[in-house]
C-alpha cells in the first residue's frame, strides 16, 4: 500500500530529482528544510545530492533514525533501507564537511547512525547493501584519510576546533580490526570522534578483542556482543569485569559455552559467583544471552545479583534443570520479562506446570517467546495453549524443531488467531511430511529431506486458519535454518574461511600425533 506524501515531500522530490540543479542550489534552501530533502534523497538514491547535503549540514545535529524515521510529511520508515550508494554518500559527505572548514557555519555537533536497521529484503532500486560491519570499515578508513590529508595540509587549526561525536555500533572481526584499532587510537587527534555505543566482536582473538573493547570507551557502551569464533571462557569474563567496568551497560550477549559447570571446581564457584556479583554492579542491565552455556543449576546463582529485573532472556540450550526453572518462574524477572528464550529443554515434559507459571508471571509483558527444539508433541499443545492463553501482548512465537503433526499444528494455529498482538510465527515443518522413524533433534543433513508437495498444502491450510479469522497482519514462515541474523549474513565468508581454517589445524594435529 503506497504511504501518502505531502505536498512538502512532492516538492522536495521534484527538486533533489534533478540532481545538478539542487546540488548548485542548496546554498539558497532555507536550513529547515535539510531534513526533508535528505529524507526525499534517500527515497531516490540521489547519492550526490545526499552527499552534498551533509557536507553542508547546518544544524546542530544528525540523526539518522529520526531523519529517515516517520515524518509528518512522508510517514514510511526508511532506517532500514541499508542502501550502499545512499550510506556511503552520508559518510564521504561527514568527511568533506569537516574539510570544507567554514568556521563562521559549522555547527554539527552530533551524528547519530545507530537508527540503521539491517533487515534481509532490501526495497531500494540498486540492492547492495551496507551492513554494520562495512559501516564500521568505512568509518574507520575515512577518519584515518581525514588524518593523513590534514596532516599533509599542514593542518588548517580551525579544523581542529571542530568536534563532532559520531554515534555508531561498532562490528569488529579479524578482517577490520587494524583498521579501527587505529582509528580508535587515533581518536583524540581527529575531528570525527568515533562513540561506540553497541560493539559486536566475531572471530577474533581474545588478546585482540581486550584491547579493542578498551579502546572503544567501555564508560559509553550500552550493548556488547560477543558471539561465535570468540573464545571467551569464564575465567577470561571474570578478568574482563575485574578490569573494565560498564556502567551504561543494557545488552549482553556472551558465547557458546562462556560457562560449562560439568567442569566446575570450587574455583569456579567462587568465580561464578564473582560474575554474578559484576553483574549485578550493571545497573542498567535489561538483557542477557548466554545460550549454549552449560549452567545446570547454576542460574539463580548467576542472575539473583541483579538488581534490575531483565526484559530479555535467552538460556537456549543451557541444560537448565527444575531449580533453574523454578527460580526463573519466582524470581522478580519473571515479571518483567519481555523476550524469553527457552529453546533446546524439554520444558513441557519435564517442568510443565512450572513453566505454565513463568509464562503466567510474565504474560502481562511477554512481546517473544522462543521454544525452538524442545521435543514439543501432539499430546503437550493443550498445555500450551494453557500456558500461552494469558499472553496477550504476544506478538512473536517461534517452535520450529518440534515433533508436531499437521493436525496439531491446525489445532495450535486455531488458538493462535485468539492472540491479539501476534504478528510473526515460525512454525516446524510437520512430522508426518518427514520419512517414517525421523528422530528428533533433527540433524542438518535430513532437515530438507521431507515431502516439500505435503509441506506446501499444510502451510496454505495453517494460513487460511488466520485468513478465515481476519489476521492477515500475522505472518507464519518456516525458516529451516533459523531466522535472518544480519551480522552473520556479511561476515559468513570470513567465518567459513576461519572455520576451514581451524578444521584444518586440528587435521594437521591429529596427523602429527598419529605420526608420532
Amino acid at each position: 500500500r503506497a504511504t501518502m506524501k505531502s505536498l512538502r515531500f512532492i516538492s522536495a522530490e521534484a527538486f533533489v530529482s534533478n540532481s545538478e540543479f539542487a546540488r548548485k542550489s542548496l546554498g539558497s534552501v532555507a536550513h529547515n528544510l535539510f531534513p526533508l530533502l535528505f529524507k526525499a534523497s534517500y527515497l531516490l538514491e540521489q547519492g550526490e545530492v545526499i552527499h552534498d547535503l551533509v557536507k553542508n549540514w547546518p544544524l546542530v545535529d544528525f540523526n539518522m533514525g529520526k531523519l529517515l524515521g516517520t515524518t509528518m510529511d512522508y510517514q514510511e520508515d526508511l532506517s532500514h533501507r541499508t542502501c550502499s550508494v545512499c550510506l556511503e554518500s552520508c559518510l564521504t559527505g561527514l568527511r568533506d564537511y569537516v574539510l570544507n572548514h567554514r568556521p563562521c557555519v559549522k555547527r554539527l555537533k552530533v551524528v547519530d547512525l545507530t537508527g540503521i536497521k539491517d533487515v534481509e529484503v532490501q526495497s531500494c532500486e540498486c540492492k547492495k547493501t551496507m551492513g554494520r560491519w562495512a559501516r564500521t570499515q568505512l568509518l574507520s578508513k575515512l577518519c584515518l584519510e581525514l588524518l593523513v590529508y590534514l596532516k599533509q595540509a599542514q593542518c588548517n587549526s580551525g579544523t581542529f576546533e571542530i568536534r563532532i561525536d559520531v554515534l555508531i555500533d561498532l562490528f569488529v572481526t579479524e578482517r577490520n580490526y587494524d583498521l579501527v584499532a587505529q582509528a580508535l587510537l587515533k581518536k583524540c587527534c581527529c575531528p570525527l570522534k568515533i562513540c561506540c555505543v553497541a560493539f559486536r566482536s566475531d572471530n577474533l582473538a581474545l588478546q585482540k578483542f581486550f584491547y579493542i573493547i578498551k579502546l572503544a570507551d567501555p564508560s559509553l557502551l550500552r550493548k556488547l556482543e560477543i558471539v561465535h569464533n570468540v573464545r571467551l571462557e569464564m575465567e577470561h569474563l571474570e578478568m574482563l569485569f575485574n578490569s573494565i567496568h560498564f556502567p551504561l551497560l543494557m545488552s549482553l550477549t556472551l558465547p557458546a559455552r562462556t560457562f560449562n559447570v560439568r567442569r566446575f571446581t570450587a574455583t569456579d564457584e567462587r568465580m561464578l559467583t564473582n560474575i554474578g556479583e559484576k553483574l549485578g554492579e550493571m545497573t542498567q542491565l535489561t538483557e542477557l544471552s548466554v545460550s549454549f552455556s552449560i549452567l545446570t543449576g547454576r542460574i539463580q546463582k548467576l542472575l539473583s545479583p541483579l538488581k534490575t529485573p531483565l526484559k530479555m532472556l535467552d538460556v537456549s540450550n543451557c541444560s537448565l534443570n527444575h531449580a533453574d526453572m523454578a527460580y526463573l518462574a519466582n524470581s522478580f524477572h519473571a515479571n518483567h520479562l519481555e523476550a524469553l528464550d527457552l529453546s533446546g529443554h524439554n520444558i513441557l515434559d519435564l517442568y510443565p506446570s512450572t513453566f505454565t507459571k513463568l509464562l503466567s508471571h510474565s504474560s502481562s509483558v511477554l512481546r517473544s517467546l522462543t521454544l525452538e527444539d524442545c521435543n514439543i508433541q501432539d499430546t503437550h499443545v493443550n498445555m500450551l495453549v494453557l500456558g500461552l492463553s494469558p499472553c496477550h501482548k504476544l506478538q512473536e512465537f517461534k517452535f520450529l524443531g518440534n515433533p508436531l503433526s499437521s493436525q496439531a499444528l491446525k489445532h495450535l494455529f486455531t488458538f493462535l488467531c485468539e492472540l491479539p498482538m501476534l504478528k510473526n510465527v515460525e512454525f516446524p515443518v510437520p512430522r508426518d511430511c518427514y520419512p517414517v522413524g525421523i528422530t528428533y533433534p533433527i540433524d542438518d543433513a535430513s532437515l530438507c529431506r521431507f515431502d516439500h508437495q505435503k509441506y506446501e498444502s499444510v502451510a496454505k491450510e495453517l494460513n487460511l486458519i488466520l485468513l478465515q479469522a481476519n489476521r492477515e497482519d500475522t505472518k507464519a514462515s518456516t525458516p529451516l535454518f533459523g531466522s535472518y541474523d544480519a551480522a552473520l549474513q556479511e561476515t559468513n565468508n570470513e567465518l567459513g574461511a576461519y572455520l576451514i581454517k581451524s578444521f584444518k589445524e586440528i587435521l594437521e594435529k591429529f596427523t602429527t600425533s598419529l605420526t608420532k
